[in-house]
């Protein structure tokens, strides 16, 4: 119910075909939602049963990249759209927007846009989960002569923030000359995949729901991810709130008077007087 209802932003649209600045950004928040939602719930089964789930905690990151991968490539080749861009009721075309969606991408767009959504971003992870290691063991080790690769190597660490600095000052721009029109992608992930964000027409939905849907475990699995996305829009500010990597603060809920809490007062006094002497 949820992908319908996220195709009624198309129903009002445009003559134009080019999404709106609301609707590109929702669609990249929605699998940044997925994630850490996705998360939480892994540690939870961790914790209350470390022999049998602590291996998917271990393996998160390689276990979602593997996941993720086979989503975004079913939905690549059936849809021309990642995950989120479906949801959302848009596709991606190349130079030729006529493109059915139900073709699926070009091959050479097609694995451009499953390294550039799903390997990239584990890429990203486990680097930066390398660097702070590195750093980690750099505070509390002793400086010793160095070789021309270590030296390399901690130069990159002192470059890598202003790369990311780089990198998101692009990201700023390219939305901001989105926002005003001066070019047709809003992300430079859509311009090194060589595509651009459009509307589903209503010849392409028809042709997606007449498409057969696949064996019945895959669209099992396919409209569990749907019904996973709807609950991490919901939950993501929770996550975000609620951080993984440490407890719950109990000390926001109110706390349960001892016997040596109770005020006594005019009132009461007597009472008590009278329990006494009894």
């Amino acid at each position: 119910m949820a992908e319908r209802g996220a195709h009624l932003t198309t129903t009002a649209a445009p003559a134009e075909d080019r999404p709106s600045v609301f609707e590109v950004l929702a669609q990249d928040s929605l699998m940044s939602a997925v994630k850490p939602a996705l998360l939480h719930a892994v540690k939870i089964l961790a914790t209350s049963n470390p022999a049998r789930y602590g291996v998917l905690w271990r393996r998160f990151d390689e276990i979602y990249a593997i996941l993720d991968v086979l989503l975004q490539h079913h939905f690549l080749s059936r849809t021309s759209a990642s995950f989120s861009e479906n949801f959302y009721g848009l596709k991606r075309v190349g130079e030729d927007s006529t493109h059915a969606a139900h073709l699926g991408l070009r091959r050479r767009q097609h694995w451009r846009s499953l390294f550039l959504l799903a390997l990239l971003p584990y890429l990203h992870t486990k680097l930066e989960k390398i660097l702070a290691r590195q750093r980690d063991e750099d505070d509390f080790s002793i400086r010793l002569p160095q070789s021309f690769m270590q030296k390399l190597y901690r130069a990159f660490l002192a470059a890598y923030p202003f790369v990311c600095m780089a990198w998101d000052g692009w990201v700023f721009c390219q939305q901001l000359l989105y926002v005003f029109g001066k070019t047709r992608t809003h992300s430079p992930l859509l311009w090194l995949a060589g595509v651009k964000l459009s509307y589903l027409t209503a010849n392409d939905i028809r042709s997606l729901d007449l498409k057969p849907s696949g064996p019945a475990m895959l669209h099992s699995f396919l409209e569990l991810s749907r019904e996973i996305s709807a609950l991490g829009l919901c939950s993501g500010w929770w996550c975000g709130c609620v951080s993984v990597k440490q407890p719950l603060d109990w000390s926001v809920f109110p706390a349960v008077p001892g016997p040596g809490d109770i005020t006594l007062t005019h009132q009461s006094l007597p009472a008590l007087q009278e329990s006494a002497h009894q």
